[in-house]
């Protein structure tokens, strides 16, 4: 009766029935980054047993349990490539919880804790040994597993990239069971958005008005709007103090861009966002499906909406990092009502940064959207066009040789987006779900512990990169691990370049490579990424 021990890099995952990589080698990182790695154990060790650290720098360490979550839609049947863990529905490892003391157990197959390094004000750069310590209850040791961790001196830039992953404020009211903006609901949003910003999100979706995406034509979602609308006599008057409170806890947090709701319906532009508002001292929607986007009434709403939230965004310091949409998504049969709403606004938002999903360079060329937001699978024309301060996306269409987030794909698959955002200088990067928990179009709640698909509608992952822990607090993914990892790729390459110039950090990237990287065409391994991050570090030190 024994236990089987490994060490793994953060970017392998336990999956049944698969021998995972062993990691071999020394893992550094500067002083203001996170460092990962996993201590895997199988066996037929009969009784519970438990790891404790030891470590010069145990100060430094969390160890999590990395958890099975189910995946009914690992893809879609008849879209995705041969890179997937596997195309089936099943249990995939996924969500990383803390410990809180309880013993461990094992089994025939590999289970994992996931080990963050992450150095404190008063760490010393060095070398340090990181040891896991496996033993009985009643303290039999059991075996242990030691990974030397390199904390490099020096701090890595502040990120340039706009992250924004969209934050559905009204989710969080329908698990948690709390009213919209009562005081728990500010406490756990404000526990979420600090998740985000903690792992290198650094922009959200502010729902000045319920945001109108994901829902039914004709359905609705819970109620979540930041501006307080009065009419009265049949004139405009809007409280602003909760669109305040929300900017204040944005910058709280470390969220210092801001993308306002969309001002028209998903995918076309037609009709008008739900807007609640107390008319003559009565509460009534007095928008919604039923408003025609280009309705008159909508329209004079707008003309004194729109300056009232730029006003308050100019008092609080932050209309120049916020980004405007108009609708999501729209395609080649909406682009009619979508450059007639454009218009309709674009005199309010004059001076402003308007974004929105778009993938035909067509488009782009009638001037659609100035300031393109494109799939990752349609960007290269874009590219090659020479657009400027492009940002890109993904969502659940983006299946097929590119990166993305879901649960069935390696994790390297998702890290690689950090060398692909470097490379090809992306101002900024945009997913839908960062915490969706409802069902395809909203048409019910889901509990995400048990569904990660939106019932079948997404590949599981897609719609959310946290689950909703107890106390309202959120409990992190595998996944929101590996993309924050990017993002500190994505600095580091920042670092040499300001030290050597980009084209050395290209020539890095590109070594022995058959063919250049594209957002479709790059390595497809673990090591490529782990070998990448060590010789990057190895030539800043040498140049500083």
């Amino acid at each position: 009766m024994s236990l089987q021990l490994r060490l793994l890099s953060c970017l392998e995952k336990t999956m049944p029935g698969r021998d995972p990589a062993p990691l071999a080698r020394p893992l550094s990182g500067f002083m203001n980054e996170v460092i990962a790695f996993q201590a895997a154990w199988k066996g037929d060790y009969p009784s519970p047993f438990q790891v404790t650290v030891d470590s010069p720098v145990a100060a430094c360490v969390t160890a999590r349990r990395v958890l099975n979550v189910p995946a009914g839609l690992a893809i879609y049947p008849d879209r995705g490539d041969d890179d997937y863990l596997t195309r089936k529905s099943g249990v995939y490892p996924d969500l990383l919880r803390e410990t809180d003391g309880s013993p461990l157990t094992a089994s025939d197959a590999w289970q994992a804790l996931w080990v963050d390094i992450q150095p404190t004000p008063d760490t010393l750069p060095g070398d340090y040994p990181v040891t896991l310590r496996f033993e009985s209850l009643s303290g039999e040791p059991l075996g242990r597993l030691t990974q030397t961790i390199r904390l490099l001196p020096g701090l890595l830039p502040p990120q340039k990239l706009i992250h924004t992953r969209w934050f559905h404020a009204d989710c969080l009211c329908s698990h948690y069971h709390v009213e919209a903006f009562s005081e728990e609901h500010w406490r756990i949003m404000e526990n979420f958005l600090r998740k985000a910003a903690n792992r290198g999100i650094n922009s959200t979706l502010t729902p000045i008005h319920t945001p109108p995406l994901d829902t039914e034509v004709g359905g609705e979602r819970i109620t979540v709007q930041l501006v307080d609308v009065y009419v009265e006599g049949g004139r405009y008057r809007f409280g602003m103090d909760k669109l305040r409170r929300w900017i204040h806890m944005c910058l709280r947090c470390g969220l210092d861009h801001l993308e306002m709701a969309h001002l028209y319906t998903q995918w076309g532009c037609a009709a008008a966002p739900k807007i609640i508002a107390a008319v003559n001292g009565e509460e009534k929607q007095i928008f919604g499906w039923d408003t025609p986007a280009l309705s008159p009434e909508y329209r004079d709403f707008l003309k004194a909406y729109i300056p009232a939230v730029r006003q308050v965004l100019r008092e609080e310091g932050v209309e120049e990092h916020v980004i405007w949409h108009i609708s999501d998504e729209p395609g080649p049969q909406q682009l009619e009502a979508y450059l007639a709403a454009r218009a309709q606004v674009k005199p309010l938002l004059e001076g402003c940064t308007v974004r929105d999903a778009l993938s035909s360079l067509e488009f782009y060329h009638q001037g659609v959207v100035e300031h393109p937001i494109v799939a990752t699978d349609h960007i290269e024309p874009f590219l090659d066009a020479g657009v400027s301060r492009l940002w890109a996306y993904y969502c659940c269409a983006q299946t097929d040789r590119v990166c993305n987030q879901f649960i069935a794909m390696p994790s390297s698959r998702s890290r690689m987006l950090g060398v692909q955002l470097f490379k090809f200088r992306c101002e900024g990067f945009l997913q839908w779900g960062y915490n969706f928990y409802n069902s395809q179009l909203s048409r019910y709640p889901i509990d995400p512990y048990q569904v990660t698909d939106a019932d079948g509608a997404f590949p599981a992952g897609d719609p959310f990169l946290v689950y909703p822990g107890t106390d309202g607090r959120p409990e992190e993914s595998i996944r929101m691990a590996v993309i924050s990892q990017a993002m500190q790729d994505l600095r580091a390459f920042q670092l040499l370049e300001s030290l050597a110039g980009y084209d050395e950090v290209i020539r890095l990237m590109e070594e022995n490579l058959p063919s250049p990287i594209t957002f479709s065409e790059y390595p497809r391994s673990a090591e490529y990424l782990l070998t990448l991050r060590e010789r990057v570090n190895a030539a800043i030190m040498n140049l500083r």
